[in-house]
């Protein structure tokens, strides 16, 4: 199926399949002779994002066809059709609860897959298995919000709408890298005249755009908070009206703040005073202030306890459910939220109802079952140490990778190998997790579900199916009510399109409410089939009271809990549990890329969203990075107590010392040992079960390497590069990875000694008698090529990494007929330049040469060249690129502020420079 931009009439509105913002995409689909093709942008009718898509929303139309899909049922490795592959689950499954009982069976989900997914693998997990054992990678990035809302306000309620982003005067980004992580919200925030806090221990793209960057001590967020707390008691800007008639726990939680003064403070959070103080004063003196907070907040020991603290700060003042004021949690995935409204949580039963013995009456009665789940169930981290153990048997993993993105991600992979049973549900083939899998099953993808999907400001919004399900692929609830009807539960599974499941879920959100559970959709409880598929973005509840939806809650001071008030909660801070020594002497933070998802399985498979960073990097301060003897390019390794990995030191003046950084996308499937989870152990917050993520003690240490290649090799050939790096136990060989491309893969491979490409041609091709070679050796280059009537292999090895050619020139030779003498390609290339906006394909060195002719605004490079118009979250990195080129020219610029354009006139910029650089 091709591909490409299409002016068709047939326009549909879907969702984006990324971050939890939920932006709304149109999709215009022209059916050619042989192929289909397809053009996206954002839908400007959409309330999420009005027409605006970030990098990897506009590259959505380059992540479908079938190429490296799972088509068909696999059972062992070898192909099935689907009646054989549910007769083999519902034997296996049947056998070992009869052997060892219901919760000897898990379901582990994501947030990724549909509400109408999650709704049925709920119902059939706790209503008919009768266990609880069904979580979800939600568990990983918004547990402790979700516990830090219940303990507060009764519910599992982000109280809060996108409008008050462009309605506050004051946004406090905590623990988030908006910029880069949902930047169609940075940009509403940009759009408003709010001013920017960022609280955060590293430098980013975010702090780059703010008026006030408290790079604080990684973990120290509650202290912080608990000042903010006593200095607005002290200070007389309590709203004390608010605390006395909505909320109960105020004098025992301001008593715990009482030792945090704001000199403690400061010297806790290793942070000036004055600093602290702006703060301190911004927030007390703005009653329209949002508290913006993300995984540097929830992925921690403490999370659930950091997210109430925040929160109390908000309670004490009165802002929660005003305009352009709350707590505003941001949602990690697309359907997160939606997850957690049908039970996918192993703690929580089903439509925000919980294990008490009401609520397991009520959906007993509701679902008609007498096999309910009548406790909670297995928490990730704890699911897979029973998958370890042997207690839990058999587990099916719907649409996530947690092979990759678990703590301990090694250990979680050892586990699955030995486990019994493992099915997985997936839309691609190859992913760590599948590899371990005894049972694949293939799902269908973006473009081909449908269904409902709710974001982050709790907007429910349809995801529509504009292609056919790709070879045998089906909708996860189809594959579920399949098992169902082989288990003998058929008849409670009966389902025969989504609107079925929705309306059932509808249903069962308003059965016996009277407004005592926050989520409420009951007036779509009789929703039909075309309502349901003309259904417009609406935020919950949608009830008696609110049938259009509501923006923001208890704007009537009114909460979930029994006695309608907010509860505050006394927070004592704790330090992270993994803590740094003499032998793990430096913290690890992780997180996202700007143009990267999750592990990859979707946005690795388009090329450009590689251009801005194309392996592993870690962010290293240079003076660190001279103490550990590494240097800006170098391979390094990180070790923790429980795994180790690599990746490439990138010097960042930015990163704050003691401290570095590296992403969390990359995986056995693209690179070697490059999982920064496998470093993180399976410490968890107590109440929320969420892992901590962000503070990870680890060495550094460089991995000396002596040789590079870079190889360009068509499909055919890509499988046999992999199968030999996955069997090779050459020990000369110290890190490889690979970049997937239109018709093969590029390979970059790092060793100790010569790479001799007449051996690894030998070793690769099995000296297939068909194929021409040629050689080229220079003296600081060795080069060949493998060809027949096409390129199959080509090959550039030298000492000097960034002196290899320009990949993206080399990566042309897959897609043009080769020339009459292939050995032309041999000849000198000059090395690749770093892509800057990926949207536009703006580089470094365009962007550095405008600046040299005067063009020095960010403003006016985007007029010049594009970047930072199209998705905006190049920004960050143009402004830095200004600073550095004029500082190079006159040092006196350096105090000199860069406009931001007419809404951030005369905003400082943060000085503290991101530098990278990373060859192509």
């Amino acid at each position: 199926m091709a591909i490409q931009e299409s002016l068709s009439a047939h326009r549909s509105c879907t969702t984006c399949p990324y971050c939890g913002v939920g932006c709304g995409v149109s999709v215009n689909k022209e059916e050619r002779a042989n192929t289909t093709a397809i053009a996206v942008s954002g839908d400007s009718q959409h309330p999420s994002n009005f027409g605006k898509l970030c990098v990897k929303g506009s590259a959505l139309g380059e992540t479908l066809g079938e190429h490296g899909r799972l088509l068909h049922p696999r059972l062992r490795g070898k192909d099935c059709d689907w009646d054989t592959a549910l007769s083999y689950m519902a034997d296996a499954f049947k056998q070992t609860i009869r052997d060892h009982g219901p919760d000897s069976v898990a379901f582990y989900l994501s947030g990724q897959l549909l509400t109408e997914d999650y709704y049925v693998a709920n119902k059939l997990m706790k209503g008919f298995i009768g266990s609880a054992n069904i979580d979800t990678n939600s568990r990983l990035c918004m547990a402790s919000a979700v516990v830090g809302y219940k303990r507060a306000f009764g519910a599992d309620a982000v109280p809060c709408s996108y409008e008050d982003l462009e309605q506050a005067e004051l946004i406090v980004l905590i623990g988030s890298n908006a910029a880069w992580t949902h930047p169609i919200l940075f940009q509403r925030m940009q759009a408003g005249t709010a001013k920017l806090i960022v609280i955060d221990p590293r430098g980013s793209a975010t702090s780059e755009m703010a008026d006030l960057h408290l790079a604080i001590k990684p973990g120290t967020d509650a202290a912080l908070f608990n000042g903010l707390l006593r200095f607005l008691s002290r200070h007389y800007y309590l709203d004390t009206d608010y605390i006395k008639n909505h909320t109960q726990g105020f004098a025992d939680t301001l008593a715990a703040a009482q030792d945090w003064s704001p000199e403690l403070t400061a010297a806790t959070c290793g942070i000036s005073i004055e600093k602290l103080l702006e703060f301190f004063q911004a927030f007390a003196a703005t009653e329209k202030t949002i508290s913006f907070y993300s995984m540097g907040i929830n992925q921690s020991s403490s999370g659930t306890d950091k997210n109430n603290v925040i929160i109390n700060c908000h309670l004490a003042t009165g802002r929660v459910g005003k305009i352009g004021a709350g707590p505003f949690s941001i949602t990690g995935q697309p359907n997160a939220m939606g997850g957690r409204e049908v039970g996918g949580l192993a703690n929580t039963l089903a439509a925000h109802m919980e294990f008490n013995e009401q609520d397991i009456d009520r959906v007993s009665r509701f679902w008609n079952s007498d096999q309910i789940a009548t406790k909670p169930g297995m928490k990730a981290v704890d699911m897979f140490r029973a998958v370890e153990s042997g207690k839990i048997k058999a587990i099916w993993i719907m649409a996530t990778n947690p092979a990759v993105s678990m703590p301990e991600a090694d250990r979680v992979k050892a586990a699955l190998q030995k486990c019994p049973l493992v099915i997985v549900s997936d839309c691609i083939a190859n992913t760590d997790t599948a590899r371990c899998a005894d049972l694949l099953l293939p799902a269908t993808g973006w473009g081909e579900k449908n269904g409902t999907v709710t974001n982050a400001e709790r907007r429910i919004s349809r995801q529509r199916g504009f292609l056919s399900p790709a070879g045998e692929a089906r909708h996860d609830w189809q594959a579920l009510c399949g098992l169902a009807q082989h288990l003998g539960y058929g008849d409670q599974f009966n389902y025969s399109h989504p609107a079925d499941i929705f309306r059932e879920h509808a249903q069962l959100s308003g059965f016996e409410n009277h407004g005592s559970r926050a989520f409420d959709i009951s007036a779509l409880a009789n929703i039909n089939r075309s309502d349901y598929d003309a259904l417009a973005p609406v935020q919950w509840p949608v009830n008696q009271e609110h049938p259009a939806g509501c923006k923001r809650l208890f704007t009537s001071g009114q909460f979930f809990t029994p006695d309608k008030r907010a509860r505050f909660i006394p927070i004592a801070p704790q330090p992270p549990k993994q803590q740094i020594s003499s032998d793990y002497p430096i913290w690890l933070n992780t997180g996202r890329m700007r143009d990267q998802w999750h592990t990859m399985t979707r946005t690795g498979r388009v090329r450009k969203l590689l251009d801005h960073s194309e392996l592993p990097e870690i962010q290293i301060n240079p003076k660190d990075a001279a103490c550990f003897q590494v240097n800006d390019g170098e391979l390094v390794r990180l070790n923790s107590a429980s795994s180790k990995m690599v990746g490439r030191a990138a010097l960042n003046g930015g990163q704050k010392r003691g401290e570095i950084f590296a992403p969390i996308h990359w995986s056995e499937t693209f690179s070697q040992d490059s999982k920064p989870s496998a470093l993180a152990d399976s410490s968890i917050d107590p109440y929320s079960g969420q892992p901590e993520f962000k503070q990870v003690p680890v060495n550094v240490s460089p991995l000396a390497a002596e040789y590079f290649a870079t190889m360009i090799c068509a499909e055919e050939t890509a499988d046999r590069i992999w199968n030999w790096l996955q069997r090779a136990n050459d020990s000369s060989i110290l890190h490889w990875y690979r970049v997937p491309l239109e018709n093969g893969f590029r390979y970059e491979i790092a060793a100790n000694q010569l790479i001799h490409g007449r051996e690894l041609t030998s070793r690769i091709m099995d000296e297939q008698p068909q194929l021409f070679w040629q050689e080229l050796v220079t003296p600081k280059s060795q080069r060949w090529i493998a060809y027949d009537d096409s390129l199959k292999l080509l090959i550039f090895s030298g000492k000097d990494w960034h002196q290899l050619p320009s990949r993206q020139h080399l990566e042309n030779y897959l897609a043009t007929p080769l020339p009459e003498s292939p050995g032309q390609l041999l000849h000198p290339i000059k090395p690749g330049v770093k892509m800057i906006c990926t949207c536009l394909q703006v580089s470094r060195p365009q962007i550095e040469e405008a600046i040299a002719q005067g063009i020095n605004t960010v403003e006016a490079l985007g007029e010049t060249l594009g970047c930072g118009t199209s998705c905006g979250s190049c920004k960050p990195e143009v402004a830095s690129i200004i600073r550095t080129v004029n500082a190079s020219e006159d040092t006196s610029m350096e105090s000199t502020p860069v406009k931001q354009g007419p809404a951030k006139t005369g905003r400082n910029i943060q000085r503290n420079m991101v530098q990278e650089f990373i060859p192509q």
